[in-house]
């Protein structure tokens, strides 16, 4: 007779189990085609969006290399088509360049317009931050001569900050708005702390150490015609100066800066 109570128990825990599995089974399905389809749509994504990257980079460099490099019109136009379909990275050195072209046509609100976008598009991670603050400071040097030192001070301070791809060329810059402003002294010692220096790179050092010396000779207004002079600095990949590191991270992501296939 315990056998067969045993035996009634075991086939009702049978039922049981089989008819939890029954239950159960719609969702283990649902969630083996859900890991299946997001998987594959993951794959299925990155390779679009490299084969992206390798048009907007193969554009990119066409332009640079170029007839329409010579011509600024069509030069905005191929950069724009850019900016309409590449990922991230080269949106946002698209607009940087059509930027500059805007400034050399001295159309500096259409120019601050599409910096502020090449900030928006710059990806994420620390090749996108160094895209951002490119075009950040940038836009500070755009408007160093004309906005209020509250502002500048608001849109250069936090890209002095340790760790900042462009700290001391923001700091420079920074020097350069308390000088505009009348600060003398406050650019005085910006100056001294950037000419002494060791991770700004030799031009800058030397800059700042001229920059004290005519303060101290009394001639220190001249330096503020610099301000002018440095609303002419192309974009990255448009023939500025990237410190070595900073064209090495860049092409890591795959981002061409300058001609030539992007880093593999």
């Amino acid at each position: 007779m315990v056998d067969l109570f045993e035996e009634v128990e075991e086939d009702l825990r049978a039922d049981k189990l089989k008819s939890a599995a029954m239950r159960a089974l719609p969702w283990v399905l649902g969630l083996t085609v859900g890991v299946v389809v997001i998987g594959g749509g993951y794959v299925g994504w990155s390779l679009w969006n490299d084969s992206r990257t390798a048009k907007a980079s193969e554009a990119y460099d066409a332009i640079l290399r170029g007839e329409s490099a010579q011509d600024a019109e069509a030069a905005f136009k191929a950069f724009g088509e850019i900016a309409a379909k590449a990922p991230g990275a080269y949106r946002s050195l698209s607009y940087m360049n059509q930027a500059s072209i805007r400034m050399d046509q001295k159309n500096e609100k259409e120019a601050i317009e599409l910096l502020e976008k090449a900030v928006k598009a710059a990806p994420r991670g620390e090749a996108g931050q160094i895209l951002a603050d490119s075009a950040r400071l940038k836009t500070a040097f755009a408007l160093l001569d004309d906005a209020p030192y509250a502002e500048s001070e608001a849109r250069l301070k936090p890209l002095t900050e340790e760790g900042r791809p462009f700290r001391a060329m923001a700091m420079e810059a920074l020097a350069l708005a308390k000088l505009s402003a009348g600060k003398t002294q406050e650019a005085r010692a910006d100056f001294v702390v950037l000419s002494a220096s060791v991770d700004a790179p030799p031009p800058l050092t030397e800059r700042a150490k001229a920059a004290v010396s005519l303060i101290d000779s009394g001639a220190g207004g001249s330096i503020v015609a610099s301000v002018k002079a440095a609303k002419a600095l192309p974009p990255p990949g448009g023939g500025m100066q990237l410190p070595p590191e900073i064209l090495q991270q860049l092409q890591a992501q795959g981002v061409q800066v300058q001609g030539g296939a992007p880093a593999k």
